[in-house]
């Protein structure tokens, strides 16, 4: 009767042992698949991403056509016509803040110095 027990015990642990090992390949294969289809989401959408890139890209160089060729446009007539005006600039200016002596009549500067 000993023995009969035994093997009883060992039959349930194999098949426990079993259908912990036929659970875990399932949830692998489940996991696999899951990872699987989220990869390939991923890339239809990178794909769709790269074409509006393309699309903006295009627009881009639309825009900057019309800027290069409006800014071929603009000059001093169409600058007065909007109302600009020129104007003459003033710049500050400071006296020397050293106490060298300045340069005197006497001295003169050859041309060829300059």
């Amino acid at each position: 009767m000993y023995v009969r027990s035994v093997s009883v015990v060992n039959n349930n642990i194999e098949k426990l042992a079993f259908n912990i090992i036929i659970g875990s390949f399932g949830a692998l294969a489940l996991l696999y698949v899951l990872f699987l289809g989220n990869m390939v989401m991923n890339i239809v959408e990178r794909r769709s991403f790269e074409a509006d890139a393309r699309v903006l890209s295009s627009e881009v160089g639309d825009l900057e056509f019309a800027y290069l060729s409006m800014s071929n446009n603009v000059d001093l007539a169409l600058s007065y016509s909007l109302g600009f005006k020129e104007i003459k600039a003033n710049f500050a200016t400071r006296k020397a803040l050293s106490f060298l002596p300045t340069v005197s009549s006497s001295v003169k500067i050859v041309q060829n110095d300059l």
